[in-house]
């Protein structure tokens, strides 16, 4: 399978809380500033990509907010629901024992050897929604074969960011952009190693 990530990020990179106040970690205080920019364009290829999917892979504080949201939901009522409801669903957790939600499995111990092992699997996309740390883990591991960042026009601020002020360098091979109609951008990367950087010249 295909390892996909999909995140919603501000122009200044912020991933923190853009549904509404269901993350104020840290004190945060901006939740809810990707409301103003969904439309309809946005809303159908966020479904078709949860249809898209075989199985999901989460980081714990993502996977309890969508068992609490989506795992709630009756068949029929929502085709993100149906999807994540239907389909194997991986956590990545060392403390997690009980998941409740059907049909999910715990990874804990050598997480990239069993994230590895489900890549090796035959099917279409092993998805990561949100998950922010789990999604910078899968990058340094190089776990990752495609990111679809999804950019939301504002400038959040504060909050945590996708990537950090420090951490690993990587080069991105830009595969397909789209624009919708209210500003937000689609931009679909593959990771290409490490990035070159220019070479000072000779004194």
């Amino acid at each position: 399978m295909k390892l996909t990530t999909t995140t919603q990020v501000s122009v200044d990179g912020v991933m923190q809380g853009n549904g509404g106040d269901e993350d104020r970690r840290g004190g945060f205080e901006r939740g809810g500033w990707g409301m103003r920019h969904p439309d309809s364009e946005v809303r159908t290829f966020i479904a078709e990509l949860y249809q898209r999917a075989d199985a999901f892979l989460f980081g714990r504080w993502t996977f309890e907010l969508f068992a609490g949201f989506w795992g709630a939901m009756e068949a029929g009522s929502h085709p993100i629901a149906d999807a994540l409801n239907t389909r194997p669903k991986y956590v990545a957790s060392s403390t997690l024992t009980d998941p409740q939600w059907a049909d999910t499995t715990v990874l804990s111990g050598d997480v990239a050897a069993a994230v590895g092992e489900l890549k090796a699997k035959p099917g279409g996309e092993l998805q990561v929604h949100g998950s922010g740390a789990l999604a910078r883990w899968l990058l340094e591991n190089d776990l990752v074969d495609e990111m679809n960042l999804l950019i939301v026009p504002v400038v959040v601020g504060q909050g945590t960011r996708l990537f950090p002020d420090t951490g690993p360098d990587i080069a991105l091979d830009l595969l397909d952009s789209r624009a919708f109609p209210k500003g937000a951008t689609l931009q679909i990367y593959r990771p290409a190693g490490r990035p070159q950087y220019a070479t000072p010249p000779p004194r």
